[in-house]
C-alpha cells in the first residue's frame, strides 16, 4: 500500500484492522477505540460512520456486520486515507467512503435506511477569541469550524431506522447541551458512560447511544470506565481493547 512521506500504518490488534495515519492531518486515539466498542453492531446491522476521519471506527466495526458500512469524511486527505485503510484490509466490497460535507449525506445514503450511525464529532465551539490549532485539517477535526453537533444530531436521526441506534463520543462538559440536542432529533438517549483517565480525576469522555423514536426515559448510567490504573498502565479492560 503506497504512503505518503508522513504516514505510517498502525494497527489495532484487538480487531486485527490496520489504519493509515499521518501526524500532520490526523491519526485515531483512544475516543476511536472506545466509541467502536460501545457501538453495538450485529451481522445485520447497515452502519453510517459520520466525521469519519481516517476511517478508523467505520473500520473497527465492519468485521462485525455483513451489510454495507459507509464512512462519510469531508477532508479530501483523510478521505484518501480512509479508502486507502479500507483496501489495505480488504474491505472495499462492504465499506464505501463519501468524500463530502456530512450535511450532505443523506445525497448518498437513503433516509430511514441504517441501522447505525456511529460519529466522533468535533468536540470544541467555535467563539470569538479561541485559539485554534493553525494547522487546518487539525483545526476542522476538533473544532466546529464546518459543522456542529444539532447537524450531526439531525442527519443522524434522518439516516436512522425507527428504532436504530446512534453511538456518539464526546465531551462531559457538554453533556447538558448534547442530550438536549439529541432529544430535539427525535433520538432518545438510553446509555450513557463516562471515561475517566483515572481514578480521582474528573471524566473527558462521554458515550452516549440514542434511539431513533425511543421512547423517553430510561436512561441507563453504566460503570464508569478508568483509562489507567494506579500504576499507569492502561486497565484491564481498556488493554484487552487494544491488544485483546
Amino acid at each position: 500500500m503506497p504512503l505518503k512521506d508522513d504516514e505510517r500504518i498502525d494497527q489495532l490488534h484487538s480487531s486485527g484492522i490496520k489504519i493509515i495515519q499521518s501526524p500532520s492531518v490526523f491519526a485515531f486515539s483512544l475516543d476511536a477505540v472506545l466509541l467502536a466498542n460501545f457501538a453495538e453492531v450485529n451481522r445485520k446491522s447497515r452502519v453510517v460512520d459520520l466525521a469519519a476521519g481516517n476511517g478508523a471506527v467505520g473500520l473497527f466495526v465492519a468485521r462485525r456486520t455483513e451489510q454495507q458500512v459507509t464512512l462519510v469524511e469531508l477532508q479530501p486527505r483523510l478521505a484518501d486515507m480512509a479508502e486507502r485503510s479500507v483496501a489495505l484490509n480488504g474491505l472495499e466490497d462492504r465499506v464505501d467512503v463519501v468524500n463530502a460535507d456530512l450535511a450532505d449525506t443523506w445525497d448518498y445514503v437513503a433516509k430511514d435506511s441504517v441501522d447505525v450511525v456511529t460519529c466522533n464529532p468535533p468536540y470544541f465551539k467555535v467563539r470569538p477569541g479561541d485559539v485554534q490549532n493553525p494547522n487546518t485539517a487539525l483545526a476542522l477535526a476538533r473544532h466546529e469550524l464546518r459543522t456542529n453537533f444539532d447537524t450531526v444530531a439531525r442527519i443522524s436521526a434522518g439516516l436512522l431506522k425507527t428504532g436504530g441506534k446512534a453511538f456518539i463520543v464526546h465531551r462531559p462538559d457538554r453533556l447538558e447541551e448534547l442530550l438536549h440536542t439529541l432529544s430535539a432529533h427525535q433520538l432518545a438517549p438510553k446509555r450513557i458512560r463516562f471515561v475517566y483517565p483515572k481514578a480521582g480525576k474528573e471524566a473527558n469522555m462521554v458515550l452516549i447511544e440514542a434511539r431513533r423514536s425511543g421512547r423517553e426515559g430510561g436512561v441507563r448510567i453504566l460503570p464508569p470506565l478508568l483509562v489507567y490504573g494506579p500504576d499507569g498502565e492502561y486497565t484491564d479492560e481498556v488493554a484487552r481493547l487494544i491488544h485483546d
